[in-house]
């Protein structure tokens, strides 16, 4: 940063709330020191971790990193980091991606969210304890960014524990104005009235596929219910 401040790295996990976040964060910063930029090329660039690097070698320019990256990749930028992360009771946010990705995607909006959820592409990269992998994958086996495959074993859930602890400010979903008014009380950050950024309606789902979902996300359940004790805490 350009007054010699740390620069701050956003673990944006997949239908959080973390869109609607970053737009408020944009206000603070401006667009231009945001990175990815809101621009035709941001679903790639949101991703892309070696675009990222990249981007970052030539320095200067960025105060805040809020793509869809892996925690770890504060490490290829040299680390030095602020950094702040959303979790969501898991079984929502699949729920919510499931809704997102039908409305998005013409070929299947005709599609039930458990046919959406049977594509192993989807289920692997955007579902399967998803946030458990943002958090635990280190940079020596991030091959594809957030898409990177991984075996989830115990071992994986404490790491991706020991992670989030090393993390300055976590917040849920579920009390996203409350973690807003963290960031703001904690960084200064001037966030604005609140916006709404790929907001999904309300989905009906049976409780069989509800308790599929919690079954197959086991390791991510655990993670939050630790986030939400974590930002309990850090509230007080």
């Amino acid at each position: 940063m350009s007054d010699g401040r740390r620069p701050y790295f956003f673990c944006h996990l997949q239908k959080t709330g973390g869109s609607s976040l970053i737009r408020r964060l944009q206000r603070h910063f401006g667009d231009d020191r945001v990175y990815p930029r809101d621009d035709a090329e941001i679903a790639r660039r949101a991703i892309s971790v070696p675009d990222l690097v990249a981007r970052w070698s030539k320095g200067g320019g960025v105060d805040l990193v809020a793509g869809h990256f892996p925690l770890c990749t504060r490490e290829l930028l040299g680390g030095g980091f602020v950094t702040f992360t959303l979790l969501r009771e898991p079984v929502a946010r699949t729920l919510s991606y499931l809704q997102h990705h039908r409305r998005l995607t013409p070929a299947d909006r005709g599609k039930t969210l458990e046919e959406i959820y049977e594509n192993r592409f989807r289920f692997n990269a955007f579902v399967h304890n998803h946030m458990v992998k943002m958090l635990s994958l280190t940079s020596d086996e991030m091959t594809r960014g957030a898409l990177t495959r991984v075996v989830f074993t115990p071992d994986r859930l404490e790491r991706a524990k020991a992670q989030l602890a090393t993390v300055d400010l976590v917040g849920v979903q579920e009390s996203f104005d409350a973690f807003c008014a963290a960031l703001s009380a904690r960084f200064g950050f001037r966030l604005g009235a609140p916006v709404f950024v790929n907001r999904t309606e309300p989905v009906l789902a049976t409780a069989a596929f509800q308790r599929r979902i919690a079954q197959d996300n086991a390791l991510d359940v655990e993670l939050y219910e630790m986030a939400r004790d974590h930002a309990a805490r850090q509230s007080h």
